[in-house]
């Protein structure tokens, strides 16, 4: 018999991720992408958590032989920590996306880049979640008090996968019709952008013991902000046909 709590964390990190995809895909209802790219995409989302996993255990090595950890500065730490996995989940989510979507001739119109990276983003972040709540519930925690009792690390993360990886899409939209060495300046700007919302939340939510306070409420607000920003910048950069479909 399958353990129920595999079923239970599995349910609790992938449904609320599929329904946020889902949110997403209607901005690109008019010409939706295949099914298949959007199916390979959120699993390569997926897998890059495993790859993660690898890079910052080997990155807090390196980091603690560079600068081991101090308890007289332990912002330090954590802010170094947080860059870390920021770096490294974004970089790899941009991977993921490119690798099975955006550099095929799938990518044909500047929405796409948004809708396959929020892809990516949204699988890394579901499966991130499911590993989450099986850890959290096989330490004895009931599903709902994780999520009633405000875990900050799991509310916030599928908002931030998907704020970070849509500012990286954003960036390729609004040059999508520039030269190739714009579209490139533009995704590193974009890689940058993410990296630093993702080691600002990373690091309030860290440095506060991922519970409510009022310096991650305001990251919450801000972040809520700009998931509107993203979404008003992709209506800016649909094609103006697609509105009436």
């Amino acid at each position: 018999m399958a353990n129920p709590t595999i079923f239970v964390a599995a349910l609790g990190g992938i449904l609320p991720a599929l329904l946020w995809l889902a949110f997403w895909l209607l901005e690109d209802r008019c010409q939706p992408e295949p099914k298949r790219y959007i199916f390979f995409t959120f699993l390569g989302g997926m897998a890059m958590v495993f790859v993660a996993m690898i890079f910052e255990r080997q990155g807090m090595s390196l980091l603690g032989l560079i600068a081991p950890p101090n308890a007289d500065s332990p912002l330090q730490t954590i802010a170094s920590f947080s860059f870390l996995v920021g770096l490294v989940e974004e970089s790899l989510k941009f991977i993921a996306a490119y690798l099975l979507a955006l550099r095929w001739a799938v990518f044909d119109e500047p929405l796409d880049g948004v809708i396959y990276l929020v892809t990516a983003a949204l699988g890394f972040s579901a499966l991130e979640n499911s590993l989450f709540l099986y850890s959290s519930i096989t330490h004895g925690q009931q599903l709902g008090t994780i999520i009633a009792g405000g875990d900050l690390r799991f509310i916030g993360a599928m908002l931030l996968h998907s704020l970070s990886s849509a500012s990286i899409g954003v960036a390729l939209a609004v040059t999508y019709n520039q030269s190739a060495a714009i579209r490139r300046m533009a995704a590193l700007g974009g890689v940058i952008l993410a990296v630093a919302l993702h080691t600002l939340f990373d690091f309030l939510i860290i440095s506060t013991g991922g519970t409510p306070h009022d310096a991650t409420f305001w990251v919450f607000l801000f972040i809520w902000f700009g998931i509107v920003a993203a979404l008003l910048m992709v209506e800016r950069v649909k094609q103006p046909a697609r509105d009436y479909c």
